[in-house]
């Protein structure tokens, strides 16, 4: 695909409205591929990314050292007398890295993907003869992204909600999330059909998260503590009990948010 050269504050729409489909008659976008995209967006875009921020702020608010923590880092960073927080200032922030790293591990907002494998690549990993495996074009296989990243084989304790283990010296300091060199986590999915928002969702979970944590002080609700158990759902895994938070803004009263 190619697009004609258009203005830069162009929408995301006037964007797909210039889209041109290359080796099919250089032909425009039909009508049904602009929606099927923009549901694209909507949904895997947008929904993924707001559940992957709920995850991250309802543990700081679970774990107030690893807040204060990240706090203590994001108001050192030479430019913290912005206003915000600006893409910039982020690459001068490795726990906040490692803090969404983690909440990536624990709470993948996809608990599965499904791909399809080859007969003899799917009878060498499961070790058994590809005359047992249905059908001599492969098999489809289940891989379950959750099960993945909290292995007590890879990492200590998986369970429990511990940043640390992604900054120098941790167990998953070098961990790949493209899967290329390993596989330890793989909350964008893995090979040809990787997530391609994968950068892009990064971006947005540390911004938020970074400017958040500046601007105020994440707790618990009194008789609404946070629940970090799970409710999957047809694509993506939520809250069971959506956070319920009290912000106090640094020098402020404190208010309530759902």
């Amino acid at each position: 695909m190619k697009t004609r050269e258009r203005d830069a504050t162009s929408s995301y729409v006037a964007s797909l409205l210039s889209l041109r489909i290359q080796g099919d008659d250089d032909r425009a976008v039909t009508d049904g591929e602009i929606v099927s995209l923009i549901s694209e967006f909507l949904g895997a875009g947008t929904e993924s990314t707001a559940d992957a921020l709920e995850w991250t702020m309802a543990n700081l608010v679970k774990h107030p050292q690893v807040q204060q923590k990240l706090r203590a880092e994001v108001v050192s960073c030479p430019s913290a007398d912005r206003i915000i927080i600006e893409e910039p200032d982020l690459s001068c922030m490795p726990y906040l890295k490692a803090v969404v790293l983690e909440s990536l591990r624990r709470h993948p907002p996809v608990s599965f993907v499904v791909r399809h494998v080859e007969a003899d690549q799917a009878a060498k990993a499961f070790g058994v003869s590809s005359l047992l495996l249905p059908g001599s074009s492969g098999v489809t296989v289940k891989f379950l992204i959750d099960d993945i990243g909290r292995d007590p084989a890879v990492w200590s304790d998986p369970m429990a909600f511990i940043p640390e283990r992604f900054m120098p010296g941790g167990e998953g300091e070098a961990a790949d999330l493209t899967c290329t060199r390993d596989l330890k986590m793989m909350p964008f999915g893995a090979g040809r059909r990787i997530c391609p928002g994968i950068a892009l969702a990064i971006l947005y979970v540390e911004y938020f998260v970074a400017n958040m944590v500046r601007e105020f002080e994440w707790r618990e609700v009194d008789g609404q503590e946070v629940d970090l158990a799970e409710s999957p759902g047809f694509l993506f895994t939520t809250m069971k009990h959506p956070l319920r938070g009290c912000l106090v803004p640094r020098d402020a009263e404190a208010v309530l948010v759902n």
